[in-house]
């Protein structure tokens, strides 16, 4: 028996120090969308009416372990066992050696792209107009456009081509060979910028000529000029999402409900407890995410009685579900709208529930 013991001693010292290249994630903070954090609201809309809400539409979370955390042979072990944990390789949430500040910074711009999208998908939804643009998101340095655009800059047209959505700008440009000239129509930031404090259209547009280089990434040789395109908007009222500490795009679709639900009379929810999750685009289609399983049981743990689950994600998130939870599926905010309809009528059987994988 002595001898045992120490061996089992010797075990529980060497998992302590034997690291192991794996992090953990576990259920996150859930927040109500139509609520208040840390003594605020969530959504503040001003310039347009807005009406009374009850129940909850919460956005979930999932907490990781540091970049730089050193996870021990004893930790995994437990996190494996452990039924609201999930233990996954280390490169599963820090690729190619992203660093934590390097993942924070990433999360937080897509969780600054997900609110706007989220606003967009809700107007629209609401047949609200929404005046949208393609801009120069980012401009790549020592490549081509570098001093040539800039962030902001409203492209027009590419080659005189009219540009309609992000995608049409690499596609114009890879008509191109390396070393072959590409002409910009744009309207400069600082113009645009200037027109819509007056709440005017800029109408001044520069052509601006740029020599495209060959690519010199991993994937197929293609002409480029160094920038990435997005899409900026305007709306016709002030929508603010105050909510601190949280990043990444999965909270889209629950911000796009708590929008609507305050923006139309009456309650979405019929004063239910629903939470959910999902990315969202500016046409409202709702995408996949991470960490699906901790979600739901964040959710549960805090009350959530539905959840709306990314059509993508219902095969995952079926195969244990946290006891008096509703799994729903949705693909797009319609979907989500309608699902809530018939939650709130007490249409139970008519929802479309995520089929058990």
């Amino acid at each position: 028996m002595l001898a045992s013991t120490l061996m089992l001693i010797a075990l529980l010292c060497a998992g302590v120090f034997i690291k192991v290249p794996y992090s953990e994630m576990s259920p996150g903070p859930t927040v109500n969308t139509l609520g208040e954090h840390d003594g605020e609201p969530v959504l503040q809309i001003s310039g347009r009416k807005t009406y009374p809400t009850t129940g909850h539409l919460n956005m979930t979370t999932v907490r990781v372990t540091s970049a730089d955390y050193n996870m021990n042979l004893v930790e995994a072990v437990y996190g494996w066992l452990a039924h609201d944990n999930k233990v996954v390789p280390h490169d599963t949430l820090y690729p190619d050696g992203k660093t934590e500040e390097q993942s924070t910074q990433e999360n937080a711009e897509e969780f600054s792209q997900s609110q706007e999208s989220a606003k967009v998908a809700a107007l629209r939804e609401l047949d609200i107009p929404v005046k949208s643009w393609v801009i120069v998101s980012t401009v790549v340095k020592d490549t081509p456009a570098e001093g040539r655009l800039h962030a902001g800059d409203v492209i027009k047209a590419v080659d005189g081509k009219a540009v309609k959505a992000p995608g049409d700008v690499a596609k114009l440009v890879t008509e191109h060979k390396a070393g072959e000239d590409v002409v910009f129509t744009i309207v400069p930031a600082k113009e645009q910028a200037a027109a819509e404090k007056k709440n005017r259209t800029a109408t001044r547009t520069e052509d601006v000529t740029i020599t495209t280089a060959e690519s010199d990434d991993s994937g197929e040789d293609r002409a480029i000029v160094g920038i990435s395109a997005g899409t900026d908007h305007t709306f016709p009222f002030t929508v603010d999402i105050k909510l601190a500490d949280v990043g990444g795009p999965s909270a889209g679709l629950m911000f796009a409900l708590g929008i609507v639900d305050k923006l139309t009379p009456g309650s979405l929810t019929g004063g239910k407890f629903v939470a959910g999750t999902g990315t969202i685009d500016d046409e409202g289609k709702v995408g996949p995410i991470g960490g699906i399983e901790m979600k739901t049981v964040g959710a549960r743990a805090k009350g959530a009685q539905y959840f709306l689950t990314p059509k993508d994600n219902c095969a995952a998130a079926s195969r244990d579900v946290p006891d008096g939870l509703t799994l729903v599926e949705v693909d797009t905010i319609d979907d989500a709208v309608k699902a809530l309809g018939d939650i709130r009528g007490g249409r139970t059987d008519d929802l479309p529930k995520c089929a058990k994988s």
